[in-house]
């Protein structure tokens, strides 16, 4: 088994921050990517209350499908490989 149970808190703590922090890089990456859609649903909702869940249907769809494609679990999941490798290497490149 794994060390002690503080340890595996603080190991589960680490591990959520760093997801905590992925998460928040995806998203920003996801953003940037669909930039030209949240500018587009912007432009459309610009002055608008109630009505811009309807009038602004089709920019919000194409948004939301442009978001999806940059944050989901397998772009989650090839991020937390990614770093989980730099770390690899952090390790033992300060080993050597």
């Amino acid at each position: 088994m794994g060390g002690s149970y503080v340890e595996q808190a603080r190991e589960n703590h680490v591990k959520k921050k760093v997801e905590e922090a992925l998460r928040s890089k995806m998203k920003a990456k996801a953003l940037s990517e669909c930039d030209e859609f949240v500018s587009k649903y912007a432009e459309c909702a610009t002055g608008r209350t109630f009505s811009v869940v309807w009038t602004c249907r089709k920019q919000a769809k194409e948004l939301n499908t442009c978001l999806h494609e940059f944050t989901n679990d397998d772009v989650l999941e090839k991020m937390k490989k990614e770093y989980m490798l730099q770390e690899e290497g952090k390790v033992s490149a300060s080993t050597i």
